[in-house]
């Protein structure tokens, strides 16, 4: 997502368009010199909407069962960049009969008839590495029963967006975008006739990107999960293709692969899919396992600290928190103001849950899940955590300009289970207040007990305090506690109000209780499921009241029935649904 509207990204769109039609004039590549494995693994679901011309992108969905993927008029930039990128063939590939391929076969050579000469949106240097790698990797599911001269202007192709794609990945954004380029132009160097001259300078750049993106901690500076998945998946893929066409991967590429993989294993819950923060979602089905399997990276973290964020496990639950600093300047323009919020997994059913990215719904409901409300969090005053804003003159999307300085934070063995703690000062300037939680988890995962505690620590604080209690004409500062549960969770109050019940589709009932300091209520929220056209009902527990003094402590817990077994079968999954 570009993050400028100035004169610059204009200048860039320009020159890409520029180079595309240079490229374009080449006649280069007739065949592979190599056939990569395809690696990419769609959605058999996805791929039988898409034969029966369902086309969901972007959250939108458009129906046209005779008509051309091409011939649609995409309701906005994103849907249009997901049909260039060309991703969606994995989920064709999945199906695999005669009607899929004919699709797939109808699709690209109708983009080569109409954007193969440097046109339309699909020649940036991300979509272009994104759509490379597919095109070669289901080439052979492509190239079936294809006539001679159709071969030979696939091919064509291939060479002309790698020739593109030499010209223009260093005008693709540090991250992600970077990573897609120039993983594509190593596919493609590696499998094209009279292509390899661009492998190894790819694979320097890719060197460098791994050493300035890749920390420690096996991070990027997005902290978005989601995003840090699919930078593990592509340098497994570029790796992988390395190795067979006997490259070897320079150490910092490898090196890499070794940090992200534990990181990764960290921030999975304990139903397979990612933790849900800074714009990112659960992850495609199968991809994490199998991106995890194919880089042969065993290691693990001990609970504690990945990229940012603090795991919680025991038995068949894990808790995962937004547990540091959030991203800032340009890594921050999909970033949430979700710090020190939490999820909750117990064996394969998600319990408590963030909003989500909303992006995919539009600017409305991305802006909207961004806020520290669309989070399992505490909220002052009906003020975010972090504050959304722009950076300066010419940038285009919001970053988070204010929030927290200070997040510390500490992970301790008990005797009876894991204790995290955390504090953050994101209300320290404009209230006066730091929120600290701490979070207990039992040894058998059985159980959570949970304290959230709103504090004026030094005297320039309390005289903040003060100034707003002033303003408030005494009635206290209003905070609010969000527990938002997953659509699957069906829950009601009990115990005449004073506790809630949620039951899951496994079978186990958990119960939701707190100390009464606070006013608790069963309200509406909503969750922001990527690949859905609308966002999905749902509830949230939320504790309410007002901060009085300068120190203001609620306390809660969430615990499994006593009647839920210890295991159990749980195989009933939700198909996709539109």
């Amino acid at each position: 997502m570009s993050k400028t509207n100035g004169i610059s990204a204009r200048s860039t769109r320009l020159m890409h368009r520029v180079h595309a039609r240079i490229s374009t004039m080449a006649s280069p590549a007739t065949g592979f010199t190599s056939m990569p494995e395809p690696r990419t693994i769609g959605l058999y679901a996805r791929g039988k909407q898409l034969v029966a011309g369902n086309f969901l992108f972007a959250g939108h969905l458009l129906t046209a069962p005779k008509s051309s993927m091409w011939s649609l008029d995409a309701p906005d930039d994103v849907f249009a960049q997901e049909l260039h990128g060309f991703a969606w063939l994995d989920d064709l590939a999945a199906v695999g009969d005669a009607l899929a391929r004919e699709r797939a076969q109808e699709w690209v050579w109708g983009w080569i008839d109409l954007f193969g000469r440097g046109r339309g949106p699909g020649w940036t240097p991300d979509l272009t590495g994104r759509r490379l790698i597919r095109w070669i990797s289901h080439a052979l599911f492509l190239l079936r029963s294809r006539e001679p001269e159709e071969s030979e202007a696939f091919f064509k192709s291939l060479a002309q967006q790698t020739i593109f794609l030499s010209r223009r990945w260093r005008k693709s954004l540090p991250g992600l975008e970077r990573f897609e380029a120039l993983t594509g132009l190593i596919y493609a160097g590696l499998a094209l006739e009279g292509m390899r001259e661009h492998v190894a300078p790819a694979v320097k750049a890719l060197d460098r990107e791994c050493r300035k993106q890749v920390d420690a901690q096996g991070g990027i500076p997005t902290r978005n999960p989601e995003e840090l998945l699919e930078v593990f998946t592509l340098l497994t893929w570029a790796a992988t293709a390395l190795s067979e066409a006997g490259h070897q991967p320079s150490d910092a590429h490898v090196q890499a692969i070794e940090r992200i993989a534990p990181t990764l294993r960290t921030l999975r819950h304990s139903d397979g899919g990612l933790a849900r923060f800074h714009g990112g979602g659960r992850g495609i089905d199968g991809r994490l396992d199998h991106a995890l399997a194919e880089s042969r990276v065993k290691s693990r973290q001990a609970d504690g600290l990945a990229m940012g964020y603090a795991r919680l496990s025991a038995g068949r639950t894990s808790v995962v928190v937004d547990a540091s600093l959030p991203p800032k300047g340009d890594s921050s323009i999909n970033a949430h103001a979700s710090t020190l919020a939490f999820e909750l997994t117990s064996g394969r059913r998600p319990v408590i849950v963030n909003c989500g990215s909303g992006s995919s719904l539009g600017e409305d409901w991305r802006r909207f899940g961004r806020a520290t409300p669309s989070h399992s969090a505490l909220t002052l005053d009906e003020l975010s955590s972090s504050r959304l804003g722009k950076l300066g003159k010419g940038w285009r999307e919001e970053q988070l300009v204010e929030g927290p300085a200070d997040v510390p934070i500490e992970v301790t063995p008990m005797p009876d289970g894991i204790k995290f703690q955390g504090g953050h000062d994101g209300y320290r300037t404009t209230h006066g207040l730091t929120h600290a939680r701490t979070l207990e988890l039992t040894f058998d995962g059985r159980g959570m007990a949970g304290e959230d505690l709103i504090v004026a620590l030094e005297d320039g604080d309390k005289r903040k305090f003060d100034k707003v209690m002033d303003q408030k004409a005494l009635q206290g500062i209003p905070y609010d506690i969000a527990f938002h549960l997953h659509p699957e969770a069906d829950a009601s109050l009990d115990m005449g109000g004073a506790a809630v019940s949620i039951a899951l589709k496994s079978g186990e009932v958990w119960v939701f209780r707190h100390d009464g300091a606070a006013k608790m209520e069963l309200v509406a929220s909503v969750f922001l499921e990527k690949g859905r056209i609308k966002p999905r009902a749902t509830k949230q527990i939320v504790l309410s009241g007002a901060a009085m003094q300068y120190g203001t402590r609620i306390r809660w817990s969430l615990s499994k029935a006593h009647e839920t077994g210890v295991a159990i079968r749980d195989l009933n999954r939700e198909e996709l649904d539109l």
